[in-house]
């Protein structure tokens, strides 16, 4: 079988290979593919056509299911997700199957196992509607991000608006939410969860320290071969180095993302 993996997130593309391996060493992975542009690409250059398709949803540049508005595709797939019990109801209502973050092998088997019946029963008309009903329910969910903080000053509580806020550091086991009037409030979150709640339009995690408000940078600077570094609109007393792993997906993101 040749599979087509479309994931942003070297680590996790690799892992799902290793694990469609494991269930079956005759699939061949075509390609891995990080953007939703790359994949439109992909699709238009290829002589081969993938049997299957694992695409997580949310890339570095959109949405996948825009890569289904862009051209026709009627290759099975199966979704790949991070989001939480609420999103996961509205994939429930399409007989289109996904795999939850972080993916395990009795996972990944029991997805694979489940196409086999469905691929006898999915038409390609029937495969595209489900893919733009989905892509409207999870658009619609994807509008609810996080738009303002509480914090605490001592006995007084306030809200923050996101756009005031310049950016979130972790330091150690503490997360500090930072305003662009440069004021730090300690946060009751970690950076993975602020990750799912936050616009990733409007934020994004550089490295395992720093989340960054695109609206906060004034200037991105080579800093080595394979890293970037960030300059603030307003001082900051430490660097902020681009992680490697993150460069590539930083220059498409400051592309603009839909």
């Amino acid at each position: 079988m040749k599979v087509l993996i479309i994931e942003d997130e070297k680590p996790a593309a690799e892992k799902l290979e290793m694990l469609l391996q494991k269930y079956n060493p005759d699939i061949e992975v075509l390609a891995k593919i990080s953007t939703v542009q790359k994949t439109i690409e992909w699709f238009k250059n290829s002589k081969i056509k993938p049997e299957l398709l694992f695409l997580d949803i949310h890339l570095a540049d959109g949405l996948c299911f825009e890569i289904f508005r862009k051209i026709n595709i009627n290759t099975p797939a199966i979704f790949v997700t991070a989001y939480n019990e609420y999103a996961i109801e509205a994939f429930k209502l399409n007989s289109i199957d996904y795999l939850l973050k972080p993916i395990t092998y009795e996972s990944l088997y029991s997805s694979l196992e489940k196409l086999k019946s469905m691929r006898e029963n999915l038409t390609p008309v029937k495969q595209r509607l489900q893919f733009e009903e989905l892509g409207l329910a999870l658009s619609q969910f994807q509008k609810n991000f996080k738009n303002r903080f509480l914090i605490k000053i001592g006995e007084h509580i306030r809200s923050v608006k996101v756009e005031d806020i310049s950016m979130f550091h972790a330091e150690g086991r503490i997360v500090y939410l930072i305003t662009k009037g440069k004021k730090r409030y300690i946060v009751d979150y970690i950076l993975e969860d602020l990750e799912e709640i936050l616009d990733p339009a409007m934020f994004f995690r550089v490295n395992r320290s720093f989340v960054i408000n695109i609206n906060s940078i004034s200037d991105v600077l080579v800093f080595s071969k394979s890293r970037l570094k960030i300059k603030l609109l307003q001082e900051f007393e430490k660097e902020i180095i681009v992680s490697r792993d993150k460069v590539s997906n930083l220059k498409i993101w400051l592309d603009g993302m839909e």
